[in-house]
């Protein structure tokens, strides 16, 4: 099932095409959406992007990100324990993101921090609660790897400790060579 993909006034035409409806770099017509109007974040080349599936919506547009849930959600999350509000603000003005929304409510949220041409890294994903099985991360992850600014990436990375079964239905594998990445984590940097 594909959705029509709507993009918000400032390009010549839609970006993108919905998840499903072409190969990724392929573009196909979309719906224009004159209400929606989002100048993207510092960086963007593209105005935002709003997919429909149903009653649930995905949008790339900075403004609607509540920051309330995002950070609701983080703060106690495995991955970003303790997060301060203002550090999670400062993240989501230097990233694409991702919002997921049911009946105009966000109830879930990812973020990709790229260069926008050779590497992107997916972080802080997650779906509510309330909102768990009903296809918010399979349609969340289509929207992001169908992004017209993720394309053509050479390598597309993310870490998880309990969702490798997701991730894997849409290409993410185990690294090739683990002894050839290397990393700083500073785990109790939030709780200090």
């Amino acid at each position: 099932m594909s959705a029509p993909m709507e993009s918000s006034p400032g390009g010549s035409s839609p970006r993108g095409s919905s998840p499903g409806e072409s190969s990724p770099g392929e573009s196909s017509p979309g719906e224009s959406s004159p209400g929606e109007s989002s100048p993207g974040a510092p960086g963007r080349s593209s105005p935002s992007a709003t997919w429909r599936f149903g009653e649930l919506e995905i949008s790339d547009a900075p403004d609607r990100i509540d920051l309330d849930v995002v950070h609701g959600y983080l703060v106690r999350s495995y991955w970003a324990t303790g997060i301060p509000r203002e550090l999670v603000a400062r993240s989501l003005e230097h990233s694409l993101v991702f919002g997921a929304y049911l009946a105009g409510h966000q109830v879930g949220f990812a973020r990709v921090v790229s260069d926008r041409a050779t590497f992107a890294w997916l972080c802080d994903v997650f779906v509510i609660e309330e909102a768990r099985g009903r296809g918010v991360s399979k349609r969340l992850m289509e929207c992001v790897l169908a992004h017209p600014e993720l394309q053509g990436l050479r390598r597309f990375s993310l870490a998880t400790r309990d969702a490798h079964g997701l991730y894997a239905r849409y290409g993410f594998e185990p690294l090739g060579d683990p002894t050839r990445c290397l990393e700083i984590v500073k785990r109790d940097v939030y709780l200090a």
